[in-house]
């Protein structure tokens, strides 16, 4: 954990050329000619605004050639006519964005999203760990460089410092403390405000970020607004604001790098162990036991590859996390692709839970379920934790709510300790063993309005019934639902061949179901909602 009074430091990214680094390492499949255009030709992106095609973004040769974002299409193709011309796409720039986010997760946990094209990392008091904050920046730049990005780097103590500094001067590391000096000869647009007030600022004749400080703050506020204050004295390290990372901070965090990327199967696995014995190591010195894990597997061309397990109980050894982890990678479906091989696995636990001890020598009951617990795991682990389930009661009189459906990892003890309807000695069962989750239409013949069904047809096989038990009236709850909810008869029916039926009539003869043109009730409608054994 960080001491509080440790000074902020921010790591601000910035990727201008995203869309078309996007494009230049993975082409679409509908730019074909783009594929085999020479090096050198502008490439651009093209979104419509106001009815009409302007760039939205360029590569370095576009700007070379002239051309900046904002210019209509025909004036950009009048300046090059051998421009390359793409339709933009923010949902795969946002995913190539979120994607270079889970590759820097291998720097610190704290990265935060700068749409659309810039992330903030938070690397106070990890810095030291890649030689110092020159070094990490350096490694930051050029790893990306490789991947195909331009890239844009700058440190300062707040989020809004780093920001602005990153979109003017490459490589800037300000010192603690200076930052107004640092951002003091850059324009007032820098500071990312609303382009309104850029221009009444440069109207006013305050064309730096220095100048607009040189104002008291009352006059700036009462002209532009707190916001921009708030965002003027962040930039200047005068104040400061929490950034807001894409994922929450996990609880216990243990790694391993290596000099060489790995790639066999069994390195990897003796890696996951190795981790899950110094994770278990730290959770026992705090008395606590993980009920959420995830390993992540960082790809040294990238990618990166994550695998989450859940446990019903708080886990304590590293043989069970390690037993739950290789299920986990022996079920996905898409294994592990170490392509040229993993730099860096990690071992988190995002949810931990202080451990109870319990007394085990007289109860056998808590052997049986950390028992039931574990192989629960183990079956969630290898198909999935919502294919496991346990069902408890609610409180409900309509069948198809009277239970519900429940994660088995997590409701193991509710589900034990639940109370249902117990069943009257000597009578046969009222709810059917198997209950359809909807019910499906029948078409039946009853021998009077309001009496039992003779014979009905049921998935084209007509059944003659021969014992009918009934009926059982339930009334719809009428206060959860605007609509007009029916009345349901049910009846539990016996046909010639010995099967055991559930069904039902939905409504009310001559109180629920509306009359036709002659003054006849409408017929009802009859459903199948279970099986008896």
């Amino acid at each position: 954990m960080r001491a509080f009074s440790m000074t902020r430091r921010i790591l601000s990214l910035w990727l201008p050329r995203l869309p078309t680094d996007r494009l230049r390492r993975k082409p679409s499949r509908s730019a074909a000619p783009a594929d085999a255009a020479p090096a050198g030709v502008p490439w651009v992106v093209v979104a419509r605004l106001a009815n009409a095609l302007q760039i939205a973004a360029l590569d370095d040769a576009a700007a070379k050639a002239g051309l900046d974002i904002g210019l209509p299409l025909a004036n950009a193709r009048a300046i090059c006519p051998d421009l390359m011309v793409f339709d933009a796409d923010p949902a795969a720039d946002a995913h190539a964005l979120e994607s270079i986010a889970a590759w820097c997760d291998r720097f610190t946990p704290l990265v935060a999203l700068d749409a659309p094209d810039g992330l903030l990392l938070d690397i106070t008091g990890c810095a030291h760990l890649f030689g110092g904050e020159a070094l990490m920046l350096q490694s930051v730049s050029r790893a990306l460089t490789v991947q195909g990005f331009a890239v844009s780097a700058a440190i300062a103590g707040t989020a809004v410092a780093a920001r602005t500094l990153s979109r003017y001067q490459h490589g800037c590391i300000v010192s603690v403390g200076g930052e107004a000096d640092a951002v003091s000869a850059l324009p007032v647009a820098a500071l990312g405000a609303d382009p309104a007030i850029s221009h009444g600022l440069r109207r006013a004749g305050l064309k730096t970020i220095g100048e607009v400080a040189t104002r008291a703050r009352p006059e700036i506020t009462a002209r532009f607004g707190a916001a921009f204050t708030s965002l003027l004295e962040q930039a200047q390290g005068l104040r400061d604001a929490p950034i807001s990372p894409r994922q929450p901070l996990p609880d216990y965090i243990v790694e391993k790098r290596f000099a060489e990327p790995v790639a066999t199967d069994t390195v990897i696995a003796t890696t996951l162990s190795a981790l899950a014995s110094t994770l278990v190591e730290a959770m026992t010195r705090h008395g606590k036991g993980a009920r959420q894990l995830k390993a992540s597997f960082f790809r040294s061309d990238g990618a990166v590859r994550a695998v989450d397990v859940q446990t019903g109980q708080p886990v304590t050894k590293a043989v069970v996390i390690d037993r739950l982890f290789r299920e986990r990678l022996d079920a996905i479906a898409d294994p592990l692709d170490p392509g040229f091989g993993f730099d860096l696995i990690r071992l988190s636990a995002s949810q931990t839970e202080i451990v109870v001890q319990q007394q085990r020598d007289l109860d056998a009951n808590v052997h049986d379920n950390d028992e039931l617990s574990a192989l629960i795991d183990r079956i969630a682990a290898r198909i999935g934790g919502r294919r496991v389930v346990v069902h408890l009661p609610r409180d409900s009189h309509i069948p198809e709510d009277a239970a519900w459906a429940s994660s088995a990892q997590q409701h193991l003890v509710e589900a034990a300790q639940a109370a249902w309807p117990a069943r009257i000695a000597g009578e046969p069962p009222l709810r059917p063993l198997r209950l359809f989750a909807h019910p499906e239409p029948i078409k039946v013949i009853a021998e009077v309005p309001d009496g039992p069904p003779a014979r009905f047809r049921w998935r084209r096989v007509s059944h003659a019934v021969v014992r009918v038990e009934g009926p059982e009236r339930v009334a719809m709850e009428w206060w959860r639902s605007d609509a007009a909810l029916l009345t349901r008869d049910y009846f539990r029916v016996e046909d010639e061949t010995g099967l055991r039926f559930w069904l039902y009539r939905d409504g009310l003869y001559e109180r629920e179901l509306s009359a036709d043109e002659e003054g006849e009730s409408a017929r009802p409608n009859w459903f199948m909602h279970g099986l008896f054994a």
